[in-house]
């Protein structure tokens, strides 16, 4: 189980580095640079019934780590959330 968890960490960390939503990767950033943010995001995460509160909840914690200026709007947060809503699903397929 805890090495399920794990990967499912990985990939959350996988789909928005990939993504960069706030565009700290690009600028420079050190590569673990979302490391807070994901700690924050997984637990909320965990619970989702849908890709659109997958995509809900990135943006609201952007926006509580970041402010508004910087998280910027809802959408930017639709591809990373389709990447980890399926890796959620199959999370789940494993426990």
């Amino acid at each position: 189980m805890k090495a399920r968890y794990q990967s499912f960490v990985v990939a959350v960390e996988r789909a928005i580095a990939d993504s960069d939503p706030i565009g700290l990767l690009e600028g420079g950033a050190p590569a673990d640079e979302y490391g807070p943010e994901i700690g924050t995001i997984v637990p909320r995460v965990l619970n989702a019934q849908s890709v659109e509160e997958v995509t809900s909840v990135l943006h609201q914690e952007f926006l509580g780590w970041f402010g508004d200026d910087t998280a910027g709007p809802r959408h930017a947060y639709e591809a990373p959330a389709g990447e980890i809503w399926k890796a959620l699903l199959e999370f789940r397929k494993s426990v």
